[in-house]
């Protein structure tokens, strides 16, 4: 079954208080489920990261063999399909993560989008961190 995720994170103050935001479609584009949380103090990118292992493992517990996933860090998209070197020492092993965690799938593609195309993944690092103040 291939199953489509947005993923986002985001810091308030870089590093600071940090959430994940994941939304998980079926085929048909319809969510199955989603996920906005707290993960303690971090970087923008570590958070990014850790949305993106965290949405990689959700499909797969879901049934997912193959998975679309769409991020609008720039960043974590060009590192995971090897356009960018991974250079922070904090990177690396986030990095090695989400390679290990796609590993049991047939098949996965990784897109950046704009900011307004992740908006749901957004609006729930948002909600989180409202939620967590």
């Amino acid at each position: 079954m291939k199953l489509t995720i947005n993923v986002d994170g985001g810091a308030r103050g870089n590093p600071g208080p940090a959430a994940i935001g994941i939304v998980v479609r079926d085929p048909e584009g319809e969510v199955i489920t989603d996920l906005g949380e707290t993960i303690g103090d971090a970087t923008n990118n570590v958070a990014e990261y850790k949305a993106l292992i965290r949405g990689i493992r959700m499909a797969v517990e879901l049934g997912a063999d193959e998975l679309e996933i769409r991020g609008d860090s720039e960043l974590v998209v060009k590192q995971m399909l090897g356009q960018y070197k991974v250079k922070h020492p904090d990177m690396k092993p986030l990095y090695a993560e989400a390679r290990e965690a796609l590993s049991g799938l047939s098949d996965w593609s990784i897109t950046h989008v704009r900011r307004e195309q992740n908006s749901e993944a957004d609006a729930l690092v948002n909600q989180a961190l409202d939620a967590s103040f």
